[in-house]
């Protein structure tokens, strides 16, 4: 096997703070340079959220924009993507980031539990999410919690509202939601497959399945989904140092496999996003 992989780095997410881990970059500062450093490791997306000072996340479209030049400013030619999800906003406020135009964005195409509350994706948010990543040329992400929301980033596709071929992302772990079960997974992969021939697509683990997911997918001829908003932990005894450190595990999986990790170039054509404007 000698495709390139992708490595998606998640660098701060909604949920890990600095009690969780000192390491996790809360301010935008912070998030910049932990993102140069994982981009330097081999990352070649960046999957974004932002803070407010005291931790809590937002949807704060200022605090994108200023995120969004960082990034482009110490990561030239990293894909730059955007969490649209609910834990930062409520209905519509959660892609008010969107007019920025990243080169993606993650969309959830249907509700599923989380730990200790419904994550709540109503079919009309799902439609406007869409329709203003396709107004604004941004490419979604499908973050797939459960079976059925690849058969609808299908019906969605095929009706135009994804126009290009769906990106999908398998989410595994999350407490309530889908365990990490390998039979599962391969019913993933082989239903992507199915549906999109050919298309690539990506998986993340959450907290000690990270790794797992990591293995699973760089084998299995897929993307992979590192980073402190999934995971803070190299292992039981060790804190992450870094998201960079992350990277450089997966990175090793790559090497594993014989895979060489995917540059932006790369990652922007196995996409289908616009090359870097040097």
């Amino acid at each position: 096997m000698s495709s390139p992989c992708i490595i998606c780095v998640a660098i701060t997410g909604s949920l890990p703070t600095k009690e969780n881990n000192p390491a996790v970059p809360i301010s935008i500062e912070e998030q910049v340079e932990s993102t140069q450093e994982a981009f330097e490791a081999g990352a070649t997306i960046c999957h974004a959220h932002v803070r407010n000072p005291d931790q809590t996340p937002t949807s704060d479209p200022e605090k994108f924009a200023r995120l969004k030049e960082g990034l482009e400013t110490h990561c030239p030619g990293m894909v730059i993507q955007f969490s649209t999800g609910g834990r930062s906003g409520a209905g519509r406020e959660r892609g008010g980031m969107l007019p920025l135009k990243p080169d993606m964005a993650s969309l959830s195409v249907g509700s599923n539990n989380f730990p200790t509350r419904v994550y709540e994706n109503s079919p009309d948010l799902v439609a406007w999410l869409a329709d203003e990543m396709k107004t604004h040329g941004v490419k979604p992400e499908i973050e797939a919690f459960d079976l059925s929301h690849i058969f609808k980033a299908a019906e969605m596709h095929a009706a135009g509202a994804i126009p290009e071929t769906p990106y999908v992302q398998f989410v595994m772990g999350v407490k309530n939601a889908m365990p990490v079960d390998r039979e599962v997974f391969d019913f993933y992969v082989h239903t992507v497959n199915r549906f999109f021939p050919g298309a690539p697509w990506c998986a993340a683990g959450i907290g000690p399945n990270q790794i797992v997911l990591n293995d699973w997918a760089i084998s299995s001829g897929g993307h992979a989904r590192t980073g402190m908003e999934d995971n803070v932990r190299l292992d039981r005894d060790r804190l992450a140092p870094s998201n960079a450190a992350l990277v450089t595990r997966a990175a090793e999986l790559c090497e594993k496999y014989e895979r060489p990790v995917a540059t932006f170039a790369q990652t922007r054509e196995i996409l289908g996003l616009r090359p870097h404007a040097a």
